[in-house]
Order: structure tokens, then sequence, then C-alpha cells
């Protein structure tokens, strides 16, 4: 009798465990409260994990600066106002895991590196461009002034008017001319610890459990797709693709991801499809065990 009383409390406590709280941050021209897109997600999260919270960020007041704010607003302010809402939320005061998509992906890395006081377990990156693009194929929703963005890109991203209020530009990664990227992206390098190693970037990476890269195989959004794993052209031309492993950034380890390669902290999962395409029947299969 004593051993089923002691089973029972034990299967009660299993079941009352409270879930891990989930930060999402959405990709570009998209919005906290969308709910064909972020909504969506938040329902089939809440469905396969009863009872989590769930906290999806809003840059903003309003959701109109929401989405604005994804192309106008500096990234490290958006990085800022991120972290003051976290730290902010007592439902997220004993840690979180985080799922970005899209350019959420490295900027809630950059609340992993950035932001004092917080505890982030498991980083979902979904699409995330983590060496940045070189290309601007195409926005979500058909927004009509995406031609103007790409071609300020094209030209003039590393102008100092252009970095202050583009957010792509932030993330422009011109591979032909490393040595204007890293004296004049105000984003990326620094993230990267591409012109120095902030040792408390690199040392709170590598504290995250696991940090899961998910690549779309026919992303015709994101250039290179390599990115979306770390991966990106090799130094000094815009053909020739290098993974992770072959960077410089990896074999000198100046990020902390070969140490956390070598501990199995990295996971690289691909899908077959556009960018942010995906079932929910992959969803959750390889995306909810790290969220619980």
């Amino acid at each position: 009798m004593k051993f089923l009383v002691i089973l029972s409390l034990l299967v009660c406590s299993c079941y009352a465990t409270t879930p891990t709280p989930l930060v999402i941050w959405h990709g570009m021209g998209d919005s906290c409260c969308n709910p064909l897109s972020m909504g969506s997600i938040i329902r089939l999260v809440e469905g396969q994990i009863p009872g989590i919270y769930t906290l999806s960020l809003k840059i903003g007041d309003t959701t109109t600066q929401d989405i604005m704010n994804g192309f106008l607003k500096p990234i490290p302010e958006q990085i800022t106002m991120a972290c003051e809402q976290i730290k902010a939320d007592p439902n997220l005061a004993n840690g979180f895991n985080a799922m970005g998509f899209s350019q959420g992906g490295q900027f809630l890395r950059a609340v992993a590196q950035q932001c004092d006081g917080i505890k982030m377990h498991n980083l979902i990156s979904v699409g995330g461009q983590h060496q940045g693009v070189f290309g601007f194929p195409k926005c979500p929703n058909d927004l009509t002034f995406c031609d103007t963005l790409r071609d300020m890109l094209n030209k003039y991203a590393y102008n100092p008017t252009i970095q202050d209020h583009l957010v792509q530009a932030e993330y422009w990664h011109d591979p032909e001319h490393e040595d204007v990227y890293k004296s004049s992206n105000i984003f990326l390098p620094d993230l990267n610890n591409d012109v120095t190693v902030n040792e408390v970037y690199k040392q709170r990476l590598m504290s995250l459990n696991k940090f899961v890269m998910v690549k779309f195989t026919s992303d015709t959004m994101v250039q290179p797709i390599a990115s979306e794993w770390f991966g990106f052209y090799a130094p000094g031309q815009a053909e020739t693709v290098q993974s992770l492993q072959e960077s410089d950034l990896y074999k000198n380890d100046q990020l902390g991801l070969k140490a956390m390669d070598q501990n199995e902290q990295l996971v690289f999962l691909a899908t077959d499809g556009d960018h942010l395409q995906f079932t929910n029947e992959w969803f959750i299969t390889n995306i909810i065990p790290y969220l619980q």
C-alpha cells in the first residue's frame, strides 16, 4: 500500500510540474499578435504543452509600431526593449526557452548574449540569419516598399544614416568587403565577435542547454541559405558557400560555437520548404521536444 501511495504522489508531482515558459520573437513584416502567424504558433505549442506560459515580444506600443519597428528601429534599441520586457515579467524569472522566427532568431540570440540577469535555457532559431544576408530577394505580404529597401541595401547598406534607420542593413554582410562590414555594420560584427572577442557574449551563449537552428532547404528569401546554420560565403567572394565548421569563426572559436558543437549543444535541423514553411507535424516532432 505504501508503495502505491508513493508512486501515486510521484506521478501527480510529474503532472503538476509547471512547463518552462516560452518567449517568441516574430520575423520581418510580422507582428507579435497576428492570429495567423505567431498566434497560430502559440496555439500549436499550447496544444502540445498544456499550461505553458508564452510571451510574444511586441516592440512598440501598438501592433503597427511592432511591424514598422522590424524595419526601422535600430536593432540595439530593439534588444534593449526586449530585455526590459523579459526582465519585467515575473513568469520568466526562473528561466525560459526562446524561439525566434527569421530575423527574430538572431535578435533572440542577441538577447541571450547581451541581456543581464536572465536565464535562457534553449534557443530555437527558425530560419534566422546568424551570419547575416547578402541579398534581399523579396518581402512577406507583398509590401510595396521592398523594392526601395532592396535598392538601398545594395548601394548604401553601410552608410551611417542607413545603418541607423534600416534594420536589414544591420545584418547585411558583404563578403566582398569584409573590412567595411566589420568597421561599419553596427550590429552583427559585434554580436558575432568578428572584431574583438567579448568573453561575456561567448560565455552567455555557451550557457545555453541547446542552440537549435532550423534551415529551410528551398528558401527563396534568405541569401545564402547557409546563414540559417551559421554558414556564409567564404570571405572575398559571393559564390562559394562554406559551412560553420569551415569558417574562421568556428576554427578560432571566437563565439564558443566549436566548443558547443563538441558538447552537442548545437542542433542542426532542416526541412524542405520555402522560408518559414513547415507543417504542424514537422514542428511537433522536431521542435516541441526542445520546448518541454
